[in-house]
């Protein structure tokens, strides 16, 4: 294998698949896998069967090409992000099913109640006084997609395209922060008086779940929701490039922050992830 890099006819297109290849080896990597979710996350029994094998994260250092480690970077994640999505929008499915039966004057049966409440858990609405119609629709707001490029953009940036320390010893992808001592790791630059830590998952998939999650029940990312709702009710295609208006508050950077992302999905030409241009 390692002779085809010397071999001077071989390919592009080979030395990037040989390289996503080397890079995805697995890695032994100490990860601190303390859950500090205030809210237990219920699977939906439906997707747990298919849930895939879980990956640790590929050594994107050993790529000194910078093409060559952005092809590998967006390669891999790409494939994670679309299982995400996918358990998400087999998710939103059920909710639609039970705002059409609402909207029919119907009631739900007691299988489809429970499972209702199940993901008022796993979108951090029980306990709500709404009522059912109420419910449904606010979960339609929440439980839907990401883009592709957006999710992309985001993870190169905030993992320095998978090369940061917390990416590597702690599988967090997307710098999400955590406050209980222990929850994860603890920044070299952490102001005297700070207490929160970046947040240590045990597997990468678990990162991207956890940033999915983020964006879709943080009141901080209300207007992310909003946009996407109302994109949704035009039956238009997810923009990332707008949607990322709704990240205004993800860093401490602002706007300055959102320019950053639009950049990543220009000059990566990331739209093309998303099937769209």
């Amino acid at each position: 294998m390692f002779r085809l890099f010397a071999y001077p006819r071989t390919s592009a297109l080979v030395r990037v698949c040989l390289i996503v290849i080397l890079a995805s080896m697995p890695i032994a990597l100490f990860v601190k896998a303390r859950h500090v979710d205030d809210q237990v996350v219920v699977e939906d029994s439906s997707t747990q069967s298919e849930t895939r094998a879980e990956s640790t994260l590929p050594n994107f250092e050993a790529i000194t090409n910078i093409d060559l480690k952005k092809q590998a970077f967006f390669t891999f994640f790409k494939s994670h992000i679309e299982a995400e999505n996918q358990r998400i929008l087999e998710r939103r499915e059920k909710v639609q099913l039970f705002a059409s039966v609402l909207a029919d004057g119907g009631n739900l049966s007691a299988t489809e109640q429970q499972t209702l409440e199940e993901i008022a858990v796993q979108y951090r609405l029980q306990g709500s006084e709404m009522s059912p119609v109420d419910l449904v629709d606010e979960l339609l707001v929440r439980v839907d997609i990401i883009p592709v490029s957006l999710a992309l953009a985001q993870a190169a940036t905030e993992s320095a395209w998978g090369t940061s320390r917390f990416a590597r010893e702690g599988n967090n992808i997307f710098g999400q922060w955590c406050y209980d001592e222990g929850c994860g790791l603890v920044p070299g630059q952490r102001a005297e008086d700070a207490s929160h830590e970046v947040k240590s998952f045990a597997t990468v998939e678990a990162s991207i779940r956890g940033y999915l999650r983020n964006l879709n029940t943080n009141p901080s990312y209300a207007y992310l929701r909003e946009l996407r709702a109302q994109m949704r009710m035009k039956e238009k295609p997810l923009d990332s490039r707008a949607l990322a208006q709704g990240l205004l508050r993800y860093s401490e950077r602002g706007h300055v922050y959102i320019s950053e992302i639009h950049d990543l999905i220009r000059i990566n030409d990331l739209l093309v992830w998303d099937g769209q241009s």
